[in-house]
């Protein structure tokens, strides 16, 4: 059903309300009993079958294939006898809401006190180490298998898992605080009999009249009512939902726009049929039920969705349609996923093949067991061979698997969660993180992905609130010649002088912007931000825009008032790009005011002679980052206005092809112009976004910007952010078909490689694709989907325009999916959320649009400046120490463990253990715990500034050249060669009873406790070896460790008798100290086995130094990197074109709920407006 809207003055405020709605008013001004004005019919409302068909839309709307929800507003005054259930056709007494409806509590947390446990264990048990570990602890508990006992592999595993969860629980804890403070926001909501009640947000529920006032986001999805503004409008800001900076007009219907106060709202009884919750943010299908009245259909127009905000109103009344889970804003989001760094991946998957040489070095040494059992029964008779237990083949190999497992170090988990835990720590205390003006500091929501900072290879970031603050400001304009700064004193002697005025006037007249008195201070109102601004330029300069009427408006000229008619307004579209007013002049003569692009204001232009200095000043506005227009007037007879005013009737009252017909007729009248001069607009950026930019692309980052905004916005700001450059080769890909979208993928292909046929790289071809997300949807197809990737990482960048939160999630799953780099996507609002979570890393930026992103990212920070050091300092150091600490772990671990597998050889395979138990257990515990740890936290190559300053120095860390499975595999061999010699040469070194000069042999633990000396120093200086930077702390845990171990010997040798444990090592100290065997090997065999890797690092140093290496020499050397980065290679330089645009700029929504041309003629601002009380 079309509801006809009234203009003229009709629409403003005189307590005047449409003719067909006099009866409803006046029923609402009645107090009868059961008011049986507004009581739902007894019978199913009746539509016909076209209204039928527009409600039932849109994915199985009302009486489609799923089914409806009803709402009931008002019911416990509805008969009961009277009331029928839309769904089912049931009738009879009920509730006052039939259906059952989830709650407005919203969480964006990864456990919930049911889930923790099992969601917990779950991702735990996805680490192959993990699995294992609790194998081995099982096996532990068989009995007469375990060598090692039974509780040495269960206690720590158990142990490791605890302090998992403690740091989970912290971290998630952190979640659900963030999102009570959402939760327990506070709304006025009409609760019956006829009271407001402040209720927090969670406790809103369907069927509940919500009161939103102005600058406040709506707390659930809401069908508008009323408000304060003319029939029943409202300004909304979606650029939390959409990132589109322009406000979006919302309009009650006829029907309700008349609940101005309690009272009428406590007698208004009516039911809402809808569609169920679904995610498309821009369809809702519904239709209003009044008694004894045909049903009137509901749409997107009258829909305030959760996450947007009230703009330029006082209040609106809403009515809660859907709440929580079911509200478009979450049905756009995912449950926070279970994110595992890269890191994390490849060694889970070294791990399982590790398991597997494990279960075969235990299959072997079980066989040779056998073997060796079998050739030595009769040959050994004391050893008791023909023992059925020691024979068994299978007990055997659970022997060695237990006796093996510490190749995989059960220590790394823990080492890594508490790395992890302080490395977040130092985000957390980054100074230079911390955002002052705000007091708000970078924040690791969680410390999982520490090291996935450190290989961002794709950007992908929102505009509006991440790069931008979203406010923009007249910069600056060109009028005859002369460019004038905002502020600048006006020279009304000057020969152009009137050419000024009549400028400024144009941007005081010509616009949609409603004024609001509010004491001293006019306050402006728009759709269009851009429009607020050029209003408040003219301001600046004397030029005011006091009131607006139906019919006209009054601006006060360097303090004369002079009223403008307003006879018609030529709405801007992206078609049409300019905007026009036809005014009457105070002295009677006829005018079209004009602002628009450069290329469709020049080509309408009676004179190009003098546009010369015009277009050079705006290529310098635009080459600054600026927005701009161009401003013209041109002079209408009258007999020719009313000529066109026929032409132009005729037009709008169209049955077919109304808006071409429009735009032809606007043609018609918009010529013969007089070019006035030019503005600049000022999208603000926030701090150091240009700079971080460019050092991201020096970094080799691809930096992607998706946003929900037009594509003249998103370039512009492509420019300012300097992420598009003069020079650069612009792609537009805005198709309307998928076969069209296939070709202009494949001819842009070919494009860029003919050109890069000449020498360039791809990467360097200096081409930037802008894709629309009408062309978005069939280029993420099934069938375009890898060219059209193949197509964007061939460009340096991408601006993808006009997205829904969804695509921006599909094009950040496209690359995460399709390519084996690391993502990250940043944003600030609720529309970013879904990219956040599908990137590799999520970053949320606290900002004005609330803390949505902040909630569901995976770290946050207050500006999008701070990204640069949160990735090339935090970022490649926790990368790099990760890598170190994860390969030193295993490195350590198996130096000592496999040592028990040559042992096997030299005892005849039986399983006997070389070392002590307990310093078995203390080896990852006591003397090799620390040198990781301090390698984990303090290590680094060079220092935070020269990270910044050479973003170059980001990209070892980028390339994954510190940890990958060569280099695993390669710190494998060097430990299993460094276990060999000693074992081996210890070994050798105490044959022929040499260990004392009196000829004795102190047993098996003297050569297990001397070959275990070898290994804790030998570990040691393996790690001072591939430390790069020393603190107090390095040398503590180093030189701390090796001496923990001789001070553990000389204890714990004499703990018995007095202390029963450990007897075997009774007087073990005496007996290895006193050897001088023993101390010359103690120098002469780790130097053996290190010999090798020294030889090798200063090698590479000398012959294949890399990047990194060169500049932390100059800084230990107190010297100047410069010259050593400025031998590396720059990208080219590319001369910079005259641009094709001019910088042109403009945002406002187009085909909204009320046109604007109606919008302007329902105010009247001399009128006050209600108070919704």
């Amino acid at each position: 059903m079309e509801m006809e809207r009234e203009a003229g003055d009709g629409g403003h405020f005189e307590n005047s309300v449409p003719a067909e709605h006099a009866e409803v008013v006046a029923a609402l001004e009645m107090p009868p009993p059961h008011h049986e004005a507004f009581e739902l019919s007894s019978h199913p409302p009746h539509l016909d079958e076209d209204e039928q068909t527009s409600v039932a839309s849109q994915g199985g709307g009302v009486g489609g294939a799923r089914a409806a929800r009803r709402v009931w507003l008002n019911r416990t005054n509805w008969p009961a006898a009277e009331q029928q259930d839309a769904v089912d056709g049931t009738t009879g007494p009920v509730a006052p809401q039939e259906q059952r409806f989830c709650s407005n509590y919203v969480s964006t947390a990864k456990y919930s006190v049911v889930s923790f446990l099992p969601c917990f264990l779950y991702e735990q048990f996805q680490r192959y180490s993990n699995c294992f570990f609790l194998l081995i602890g099982l096996l532990q508990q068989i009995p007469d298998v375990s060598p090692t006992g039974r509780y040495t592999t269960i206690v720590p595993l158990f142990f490791i898992l605890f302090i998992s969860a403690i740091k989970e629980i912290i971290e998630d804890f952190k979640r659900h605080k963030a999102d009570n403070e959402t939760n327990k926001r506070k709304v006025e909501v009409f609760r019956s009999p006829g009271s407001w009640q402040w209720v927090r947000w969670r406790d809103v529920e369907v069927g509940d009249v919500v009161k939103t006032k102005n600058e406040s986001f709506f707390p659930a999805d809401m069908v508008l009512l009323s408000s304060s503004e003319p029939q029943g409008m409202c300004y909304i800001e979606t650029a939390n939902l959409d990132g589109e900076t322009n406000l979006k007009i919302r309009q009650g219907l006829a029907v309700t726009s008349c609940l101005l106060e309690t009272a009428q709202l406590d007698r208004f009884v009516a039911s809402l049929d809808c569609e169920p919750p679904h995610f498309n943010l821009y369809d809702f299908s519904g239709r209003l039920n009044l008694r004894d009245r045909p049903a009137l259909a509901l749409g997107p127009e009258q829909l305030l969705l959760r996450g947007a905000k009230l703009k330029n109103t006082n209040w609106v009344f809403g009515l809660v349609v859907y709440t929580g889970v079911d509200t478009k804003l979450m049905q756009n989001s995912n449950k926070a996923p279970l994110k595992r760094s890269t890191l994390d991946k490849v060694t889970n998957s070294q791990v399982l093949i590790l398991f597997g040489l494990l279960v075969g070095l235990c299959f072997v040494s079980a066989v040779f067991n056998a073997i060796w059992n079998s050739v030595n029964a009769e040959k050994h008779i004391y050893l008791a061979i023909g023992d059925v237990v020691s024979t068994n083949f299978v007990y055997n190999l659970l022997t060695f698997i237990i006796l093996y497992n510490n190749l995989i170090p059960i220590s790394l988990q823990v080492s890594l969660e508490v790395v992890r835990y302080f490395q977040a720590t130092f985000i957390n205390e980054d100074q230079e993180m911390f955002h002052a003006e705000s007091g708000t500091p970078a924040a690791a929501r969680t410390s999982n992905l520490n090291e996935e900072l450190g290989q961002v290879k794709f950007i992908f970031t929102d505009k509006t609130g991440t790069l931008t603050c979203n406010v923009m400001r007249f910069k600056k304009c060109t009028v005859a010649g002369q460019v004038f700064e905002a502020g600048d004193q006006l020279d009304l002697t000057h020969p152009d002088a009137a050419q000024v005025c009549q400028f400024l006037t144009l941007l005081a007249v010509c616009h949609t912007v409603i004024p609001e008195r509010d004491k001293d201070t006019i306050l402006y109102h728009a759709a269009s931000p851009d429009e607020r601004a050029l209003v408040e330029g003219a301001r600046e300069f004397g030029f005011v825009f006091e009131t607006r009427e139906p019919e006209s408006v009054t601006v006060r000229v360097l303090g004369e008032q002079q009223r403008y008619e307003i006879l018609h307004v030529l709405e801007f579209t992206s078609n049409r790009k300019r905007m026009s007013v036809v005014v009457r002049t105070p002295s009677g003569r006829l005018q079209l005011l004009c602002k628009g692009a450069d290329s469709v204001i020049f080509e309408r232009l009676r004179d190009r002679s003098d546009c010369e200095i015009t277009l050079r000043h705006l290529e310098e506005f635009a080459t600054e980052g600026l927005r701009t227009l161009c401003c013209a007037v041109a002079d209408i007879s009258h007999a020719h206005y009313e000529e066109w005013k026929h032409t132009y009737h005729k037009a709008a009252t169209a049955l077919h092809d109304r808006e071409l017909r429009l735009e032809e007729a606007a043609d018609l009248i918009e010529i013969n112009m007089r070019l006035l001069g030019a503005t600049a607009i000022e999208d603000k950026l926030q701090d150091g976004v240009p700079e971080a930019i460019a050092q991201f692309l020096k970094a080799d980052i691809h930096v992607w910007i998706l946003t929900g905004d037009k594509q003249e916005t998103a370039i512009n700001i492509g420019y300012s952010c300097r992420l598009l450059t003069p020079g650069m080769n612009i792609l537009i890909l805005d198709q309307g078909s998928l076969d069209n979208t296939r070709d202009k993928i494949n001819e842009y292909t070919q494009r860029i490689i003919r050109e890069g046929s000449g020498g360039e790289t791809s990467r360097d071809s200096d081409f930037a694709l802008v894709v629309d997300g009408k062309t978005l949807t069939y280029a993420l197809s099934y069938d375009l989907c890898r060219e059209f990737l193949a197509l964007c990482t061939s460009c340096r960048s991408v601006v993808c325009c006009r997205v829904s939160p969804l695509q921006k999630a599909e094009v950040v799953g496209m690359v995460t999916t399709h390519t084996a780099h690391i993502t990250l996507a940043i944003g600030d609002g609720a529309n970013d959320v879904a990219m956040i979570q599908k990137a590799n890393v999520g970053i949320g930026i606290s900002g004005q649009e609330g803390l949505q992103a902040a909630c569901a990212s995976d770290y946050s920070i207050a500006q999008f400046r701070f990204l640069a050091r949160l990735l090339f300092v935090h970022g490649a150091w926790n990368y790099a120490r990760m890598s170190k600490l994860i390969l030193y772990s295993f490195y350590k671990n198996i130096c000592l463990y496999v040592i028990e597998l040559w042992y096997a050889i030299y005892s005849g395979w039986s399983g006997q253990i070389l070392f002590e138990r307990w310093t078995i257990g203390f080896y990852n515990v006591l003397f090799t715990a620390a040198p990781p740890l301090a390698m984990g936290l303090f290590d680094r190559a060079c220092s935070a500034d020269a990270m910044t300053k050479y973003p170059l120095l980001y990209k070892s860390s980028q390339l994954g050249s510190a940890f990958n499975r060569n280099v695993f595999w390669l710190w494998i061999f060097n430990s299993l060669f460094h276990s060999v010699l000693l074992f081996w040469l210890p070994l050798l070194a105490f044959e022929s009873d040499v260990v004392w000069s009196n000829g004795r042999d102190g047993g098996y633990l003297v050569l297990g406790n001397t070959v275990y000396s070898y290994v804790v120093m030998t570990v040691c200086l393996k790690a001072a070896l591939v430390t790069h930077y020393w603190t107090w702390v390095t040398h503590l845990a180093i030189w701390g460790s090796i001496v923990a171990w001789f001070i553990f010997v000389v204890i714990y040798s004499n703990f018995w008798p007095l202390v029963p444990v450990g007897a075997v090592m009774a007087g073990q100290d005496r007996m290895v100290f006193s050897s001088p065997v023993f101390w010359l090997g103690l120098v002469l065999i780790p130097f053996t086995a290190l010999l090798p890797d020294t030889a090798v690092k200063i090698g590479v140093l000398w012959t294949n130094k890399s990047l990194e290496e060169s500049v932390r020499e100059t800084e230990v050397r107190n010297r100047d990197p410069s010259r050593i980065m400025q031998k590396e290679r720059s990208s080219p330089v590319h001369a910079q074109e005259r641009l094709a645009k001019y910088g042109y700029a403009f945002s406002q929504e187009e085909h909204g709920a009320v046109p604007q041309s109606e919008v302007i003629r329902a105010y009247n601002t001399n009128l006050p407006k209600p108070e919704g009380m």
